[in-house]
């Protein structure tokens, strides 16, 4: 994560610095001009030319491994599921050996795919780390692999997680040696994962029953990987990165500090090491691009299943925004509301619940990549309109098929930081919203209005019920911010 406009990284490193000075007007303006910049940055953008990413990547993955390899552990059953533990070695990266267990879950019964789901996750074979590995098996009705050990951990004093990462990001400005960001060996452990689970399952199930594709998923900093393993390996099918909202790094830093009044809590790592904000060099500006999803966004053509938490302390809440437009290729956004970094919403009395609705949309974005299925096509716009009691906000969403239900989600903030904020649904009549448009068979726009607040600042988007072989599914328009200075905005929001 960085800050510095200047840096090509993450996403697409379209800069419109805009400094303006402490008068009141530009005081008002200024909410209006952010929604503008975050509505049109991607559509300057897709004018110029996409630079090719660095090479970096590439030339780590394709490094030779001569101590890699994998051993079968043991067999036994999990409840409804059968499972096999391989012990794998991936690689050997400065001088440490990365060492994983690797579970492949396939309930009773079921028979083989060539196309499997990889979770990428920390930790060591246990109920902890394969519980959800589990549940998306069974839901799914498909083997399901876990690689674990994502990345190494403790190294160099007891590091781990961001602090590693850090620790590793600094390693490299001192050294430019571009093996050392964290990223490069966790996606490598993803990819000889792959390698092992396609020749254990040749070897164990038949030459027919291995895998040729993968879905792969993972959260933070192994949602991170999720991004970049696709990138570097096409054997990945499709993706769905888990609460890792920080494509096109510089722009998102910037908006962070807006929205927040600072930087997240949550990237101190980053901030205590001087990498956030980003130093002005040739060596950050590469660093952050190496390992950037953003730089490699125009081979993201494959499935994309967003999954987010609403209240997530990493980031600014519409932080989707300033890369969606960018991504090509099928695209799909799961917003959980009242969660955080977890996935686990808090209700009313702030209990923690199960993450079952992202789960839910990862298992019914995987089953529809499994068997053909098309998800559904879902646009929207976000605009304005003038009525006889004055402008109002507005919604257009389309989707075909038509959904069950659409709920429209709305969250009130004293400020633009709504990581605290609590999230509220009501139904929308889809028998009244809906307006005649377009051709005959053509699906019909669905039309959400609502008052702008008279005070503070409201977030509000729709999300869109669904059914997928009894599996529910909730996709989501983009959220959109307005505060009660923004000026009526006439800015369409087409994805």
């Amino acid at each position: 994560m960085i800050a510095n406009r200047e840096i090509a990284i993450e996403h697409e490193s379209l800069t419109l610095p805009v400094r303006m000075p402490d008068f009141s007007l530009m005081r008002l303006l200024r909410p209006l001009l952010i929604f503008h910049l975050l509505l049109t940055a991607t559509s300057f953008a897709s004018v110029s030319p996409i630079p090719p990413p660095p090479p970096d990547l590439a030339a780590y993955i394709a490094r030779p491994e001569p101590d890699y390899g994998w051993t079968l552990q043991t067999t036994g059953d999990l409840g409804t599921c059968d499972y096999w533990l391989l012990k794998l070695k991936s690689q050997v990266w400065h001088g440490i050996p990365w060492e994983h267990d690797v579970v492949i879950i396939r309930p009773k019964g079921v028979a083989p795919s060539d196309t499997m789901l990889l979770i990428n996750n920390g930790g060591k074979f246990s109920p902890k780390y394969t519980a959800h590995g589990i549940m998306l098996a069974n839901l799914v009705k498909a083997p399901v692999a876990i690689v674990l050990g994502v990345p190494r951990q403790p190294l160099f004093d007891g590091k781990t997680e961001d602090r590693l990462v850090a620790e590793t990001f600094v390693r490299y400005l001192e050294t430019e040696d571009s093996s050392w960001p964290l990223l490069f060996p966790m996606v490598k452990s993803v990819v000889k994962g792959m390698d092992a689970i396609q020749a254990f399952t040749k070897q164990e199930w038949g030459a027919d029953a291995a895998p040729e594709k993968f879905i792969v998923t993972g959260a933070s900093k192994r949602g991170w990987t999720t991004w970049l393993t696709a990138a570097a390996d096409p054997r990945v099918s499709a993706i769905a990165p888990m609460v890792i909202d920080l494509l096109n790094i510089p722009e998102q830093i910037t908006l962070q500090h807006d929205r927040l009044g600072g930087y997240s809590e949550q990237i101190k790592p980053y901030t205590e090491r001087q990498l956030v904000p980003s130093p002005d060099t040739p060596q950050a500006r590469h660093l952050w691009a190496m390992v950037d999803p953003w730089s490699y966004r125009a081979g993201y053509t494959l499935p994309k299943m967003i999954v987010l938490g609403n209240n997530d302390r990493y980031w600014s809440t519409d932080a989707l925004n300033v890369y969606w437009d960018g991504l090509p290729g099928p695209k799909y956004i799961s917003y959980t509301p009242n969660a955080g970094h977890d996935l686990s919403p808090r209700n009313a009395a702030g209990k923690r619940e199960l993450p079952m609705r992202a789960l839910n949309n990862i298992a019914a974005f995987v089953r529809c990549q499994l068997t053909g299925r098309e998800l559904p096509a879902v646009t929207w716009k976000h605009d304005d309109t003038d009525t006889p009691d004055g402008p109002r906000l507005r919604l257009t969403v389309t989707a075909r098929p038509a959904p069950t239900r659409i709920n429209l989600w709305t969250a009130t903030s004293p400020t633009t930081d709504f990581r605290n904020a609590r999230w509220e649904s009501r139904p929308v009549d889809l028998a009244a919203a809906t307006h005649s448009g377009g051709g005959a068979g053509d699906p019909q726009p669905v039309v959400i209005t609502l008052a702008a607040p008279q005070s503070g600042h409201l977030a509000f988007y729709a999300d869109l019920d669904y059914q997928v072989d009894e599996l529910p599914l909730r996709l989501c328009t983009q959220l959109r911010i307005v505060g009660s200075d923004t000026p009526a905005v006439h800015l369409a929001k087409t994805p």
